[in-house]
């Protein structure tokens, strides 16, 4: 095992590091370049997985993929599957599809939910399970749940029927489910305007609709074309399981066979090949809210799985937190109360974004100033070892932490493999590791060209707003 820095090690529970049973490949400092050849391996992860969660993966013959990760804890297993199949995956005129058979899949099947639809949340609150919960992104959709150990099989019969004979009922009351969503989601102060931005962001591909759909769109979905979306999409060679807990390997292949084999052989749909074209010009979106005024700055970047996304990620950490740079210039020069960055990576593109909220009176333009004061350092000046060492530090001790919950382990797994690649999350730690900072300034010089990005200033009503 690779020994840990310090700063990490004091980080870290006493019983965290035996508990997770993990090895880290911290990579020396100035070790790189990040941006190897697409899909391959840095240096520094030559030999070793980063991570080593012990995960385990079969497939089914009709092409369904499982994988099972050992955890200690004899009492509960936490189960889930995904289907690479989410918004941006929308067929057209039919926004929100993706999203609304999600809301769907809970109201049974031919045998589950006759006579109540809500019988799966019944039958596995009886048999002691919890969590149980789903999700929609832009790429996919993953269900999850934690049952006892000695109830796994009832996950198996469970998930494996209403993959196999789902029936769609009530309608209408998940439409008004998912109107209610919306309006929670719409609350925050610029809440209505995310919609929009993200539409202006996205020139070419299906990430400029919304997750929830356009609300004509929503209220035009109708059974049919819910049972079409699930049969095009919800195929077995689109679907992956994982099972995260104290596991019999044997067990799980014969429980996984017996149940999930009966569903049909097919391939993964094919996907639109469209790309985002090149942005030429800067764009920007004016706007009032009830608030304080805030900022939003987006930069089209890259993937989920491109050598630069990890540089842009150690770049966001040395952004973020009570030491990291935004705090240094936003909010100890009382500019903002807020400040956050963040690379997003897609399965079919990716995005940096700063947001901001602006503290008293100030208004957005200052802190968009302020932020590219931030940014010229980081493209014209090198990055400290020190600055660096303790980033990466505390983007490994993050990382450690949430992983020591088999749920959370478990989300990330079915989003990984959901995007496309499972194995990033072997490597992820490695990778970031591997990040030097020469990386960081050229990321920084390629990504962060003012064509490249898109403004939305947020002024609060009534105000104009003081630089």
């Amino acid at each position: 095992m690779v020994k840990l820095s310090p700063r990490v090690r004091a980080a870290l529970a006493p019983t965290l590091l035996p508990a997770l049973a993990l090895s880290l490949c911290l990579a020396p400092l100035g070790a790189g370049p990040a941006a190897a050849a697409a899909g391959g391996r840095p240096a520094a992860c030559a030999g070793s997985s980063a991570l080593h969660f012990g995960t385990q993966s079969f497939r089914l013959a009709n092409g369904m993929t499982f994988l099972v990760v050992e955890r200690p804890d004899p009492a509960s297993v936490a189960a889930g599957w995904v289907a690479s199949v989410g918004s941006a995956d929308d067929p057209a005129g039919a926004t929100g599809a993706s999203h609304l058979l999600e809301h769907m899949m809970f109201k049974g099947t031919h045998t589950i939910g006759v006579q109540d639809p809500n019988e799966l949340d019944v039958l596995y609150g009886r048999a002691g399970a919890t969590s149980l919960n789903a999700f929609t992104k832009n790429d996919l959709t993953a269900y999850f749940v934690s049952v006892p150990a000695n109830e796994l099989e009832l996950w198996f019969w469970l998930e494996s029927d209403r993959l196999l004979a789902p029936v769609f009922r009530d309608l209408e009351g998940e439409r008004k489910v998912i109107k209610q969503e919306r309006q929670r989601d719409e609350s925050t102060p610029r809440g209505r305007l995310q919609s929009q931005f993200n539409a202006l962001f996205w020139q070419a591909q299906p990430y400029h609709a919304p997750i929830f759909g356009w609300p004509s769109d929503l209220a035009a979905t109708s059974i049919a074309d819910a049972e079409h979306h699930f049969h095009a999409s919800y195929t077995a060679g689109n679907l992956t399981a994982v099972l995260v807990g104290h596991l019999d390997r044997a067990r799980i292949e014969d429980l996984a066979h017996r149940y999930f084999d009966r569903l049909p052989a097919a391939p993964a749909p094919p996907r639109t090949p469209t790309a985002e074209p090149e942005q030429l010009a800067e764009t920007r979106m004016n706007a009032a809210i009830d608030g304080p005024a805030e900022l939003e700055i987006r930069y089209h970047s890259v993937p989920f799985r491109h050598p630069d996304s990890y540089a842009l990620e150690v770049l966001a950490g040395l952004l973020n937190g009570p030491n990291g740079r935004l705090a240094n210039a936003l909010l100890a020069a009382e500019r903002a109360d807020q400040a956050t960055a963040e690379q997003v990576s897609l399965r079919r593109a990716g995005f940096f974004s700063l947001t901001a909220r602006a503290r008293g009176d100030h208004g957005p333009e200052g802190l968009e100033q302020a932020w590219y004061g931030v940014l010229r350092r980081l493209q014209e000046e090198a990055v400290s070892p020190a600055e660096l060492e303790r980033v990466r530090n505390r983007l490994a001790a993050d990382t450690f932490r949430r992983l020591r919950e088999p749920l959370f382990l478990l989300v990330q797994l079915l989003t990984a493999a959901g995007l496309g690649d499972w194995h990033d999350l072997d490597e992820h730690t490695c990778r970031v590791a591997a990040v030097s900072a020469e990386d960081i300034r050229r990321v920084a010089r390629a990504y962060f060209e003012p064509r490249n990005r898109t403004v939305g200033l947020y002024r609060a009503a009534g105000e104009p707003g003081k630089p």
